[in-house]
Parts: C-alpha cells; structure tokens; sequence
C-alpha cells in the first residue's frame, strides 16, 4: 500500500479577467537571491531559459510582448549574469501587466531604491539544468521612449564587437574598483549607456 502524501495543490492566480496565471508545469519563478555584483563570461544557455519566460508570460496574456534585453541578449557579452527581460504593455494595460508577473511568481523589488509601480520591475530566479538564473522583469510601454532606447542599445552591442569589448572593460573596471554594491555598480555602468544614448534615438 502507498502511504507517500502528495503535497495539496494551491489553486491557480487569475488576473480580473479571469484568466489562468499558475505558470507552465516545468517552470518556476524562485524567490529572487541578491548578490554582490561580479563579472560573468557569457551563458549560451540564457536563450532556452528566456524561451520559457516569454512563453509563460504570453501564454498568460498574448497582448503583452517580451524582449530579451540587457548584456545577456547580447552573444559573447559578459556582465552580471542577470536575464533582463523587457515585458511589454500596450497604452492601458499596466495593471494586467505587473498582475500577470506577480501571478506567475515574481516578486516586487526589494532594496533601497525600487523602481516605483508607474514604471515597475518584478524580480525572480529560474533553475535550468542545476543552474540559477536571477530575472529582472521590467514593465515598460510598449513602443515608448524607453523601449526603443533599450532595444536599440541592445541592438548595437549585438552588431559591434569593439563596442561590446569596451563595455565588457566598463564594467570590469568599475568592479576591479571595489564597486561591488549592486545599485551603485548600475549607476556607474550607466554613464557608458547614458553616453551612447547621445549618439542614438534620442538624436535622430
């Protein structure tokens, strides 16, 4: 006779339109870790995880989109290891967006200086093969200001190798700094994006 108890299963989260929110059997959003910043060689195996992500996401709610943005997304560009996703929401649809995310198991961001709920990021971790990966998971308006700039940045590191190079020694630099404090570790790496920025959507 099996005497093996099987754990109850909680029922799943549904947005106010009453759509399924519990994410797909082999996907769970962790509780998200934090760590002090350091400089990981890329990880080919990011792609397979973030197939997962936007299909949980849009297998929830189609009329959201999700970009795969960040030093991740970008081939043969290291940087923190940090899967940052773009999740995308037409004019009116915030509110299903930060719903679908928490649904699926992200949490709010912790820390000193969130991002605030206008303009919010979700965070969580995802095992894939014995590895954990940390996800930011911001909510931006789709085609808006921001989403360009982050596409577009993404875009040039992916189409030149000089320039990933030289970001790649940003970041290394700042690390060999003792800057290691992930907030303060962002904000000198972003000097680098806010200058190539100058050169890019926001001048044309």
């Amino acid at each position: 006779m099996n005497h093996s108890a099987r754990k109850a299963v909680p029922p799943a989260k549904k947005t106010r339109a009453g759509k399924n929110l519990s994410p797909p059997a082999a996907l769970r959003i962790l509780p998200y870790v934090s760590s002090p910043a350091e400089f990981r060689p890329y990880d080919p195996a990011v792609k397979k995880v973030v197939h997962q992500l936007v299909d949980a996401v849009r297998g929830v709610e189609s009329r959201l989109e999700v970009e795969h943005i960040g030093s991740t997304s970008v081939p043969g560009c290291g940087g923190k290891g940090i899967v940052d996703l773009a999740t995308l929401y037409p004019e009116g649809l915030l509110t299903v967006a930060r719903d679908v995310l928490d649904g699926l198991g992200f949490q709010k961001q912790g820390g000193p200086e969130p991002f605030p709920e206008e303009r919010p990021m979700r965070v969580g971790c995802v095992e894939h093969d014995g590895v954990s990966y940390r996800i930011h998971a911001h909510v931006v308006a789709l085609h808006g200001t921001e989403h360009h700039e982050l596409v577009w940045f993404r875009d040039r590191l992916r189409g030149d190798a000089d320039l990933r190079r030289r970001y790649e020694e940003r970041k290394q630099a700042i690390l060999a700094m003792g800057m290691s404090d992930p907030i303060e570790y962002c904000n000198a790496k972003g000097a680098f994006v806010a200058e190539l920025l100058q050169t890019g959507p926001r001048s044309t």
